[in-house]
């Protein structure tokens, strides 16, 4: 299971019952916050996402619409017992932040908070399963979208295959790099007589609160997925730029010139209550687009 729940897609006030940003990506056996706006931890209790699942938060900037949950959510870990280890990576203010508001609260921490800062753009996670990147966006403050990416062997084992050849378990994950096997005897099994290509490896890519800016689509060239902020309709293009923010038709022309396969858009400003002529705009320029909708997932 590789995907994104959309817990949040409003901008800075919440309006017509939608929240502030907040995204849970799951993959394989884990879940990763990405942002973590004011009623995020409601959010994750109506959507029965497990809170105890979540290893790792990632913080896009310090605008309150994006981490104004945080220290709520820390506080409900605390709480419910938690005991592993929280990895929290965002701007390296937010450290601060966090310690004054447990500190005030003289809150008792049962588990271990490890803070990584993002001061440069590359690899900020390497599991064994996914790795995840940041890089900077332009916004009003400093900011950084993610991109997480699946991590796949380039081969599979043939199961129909694997047992016509006196081929050891313990070099299956060498198989799967793409050697050939020797025997004793000297005899050279060829890796392609008891592999098969792998299916690729997926990729999903946040694009935090920015500007229109071209070198956002470098950084996400090709991903699978990404999401994109797009606040206004096209009509207010003067407002976006002024706000360092982004527009639908903007949205668009980043996913078309990044060629991903899909897009969502979202933080959407409350001053709109309708949300399908971002739908309708957006797609003028990329049509596989798609709304981030509060609960919905979407598969990478």
């Amino acid at each position: 299971m590789f995907g994104v729940t959309i817990l949040g897609n409003n901008s800075a006030v919440p309006a017509f019952s939608r929240h502030p940003t907040a995204q849970i990506v799951t993959i394989h056996d884990q879940l990763l916050l990405i942002d973590c706006g004011e009623g995020t931890q409601m959010q994750i209790a109506r959507y029965k996402i497990r809170r105890s699942r979540i290893k790792h938060i990632f913080i896009s900037h310090l605008h309150g619409d994006h981490y104004f949950g945080l220290i709520g959510l820390i506080s409900s870990m605390c709480l419910i017992g938690r005991e592993e280890k929280l990895f929290i990576h965002g701007p390296r203010k937010l450290k601060d932040i966090i310690d004054i508001q447990l500190s005030a609260a003289d809150t008792m921490v049962p588990f271990a908070i490890e803070f990584n800062a993002l001061d440069e753009n590359g690899l900020v996670v390497n599991e064994p399963k996914f790795s995840v990147e940041c890089f900077a966006t332009q916004h009003r403050v400093e900011c950084r979208g993610f991109i997480v990416r699946e991590k796949k062997k380039p081969r599979k084992i043939n199961k129909d295959k694997i047992n016509q050849y006196p081929i050891p378990a313990a070099f299956y994950d060498r198989l799967k790099d793409g050697e050939d096997y020797t025997t004793k005897d000297g005899q050279v099994i060829k890796n392609e007589l008891v592999t098969i290509p792998n299916v690729p490896a997926r990729s999903y890519a946040y694009s935090s609160d920015t500007i229109f800016d071209h070198n956002v689509a470098n950084h996400v060239k090709d991903v699978n997925l990404l999401y994109h902020e797009a606040t206004y309709l096209k009509d207010m293009t003067e407002n976006a730029t002024k706000r360092f923010h982004s527009t639908t038709h903007q949205a668009g022309f980043i996913a078309k010139e990044a060629k991903v396969d899909k897009l969502i858009i979202g933080h959407f400003s409350s001053k709109y209550e309708d949300l399908s002529p971002f739908l309708q705009e957006t797609k003028e320029v990329f049509q596989n687009t798609h709304l981030a909708i509060e609960g919905s997932t979407h598969i990478v």
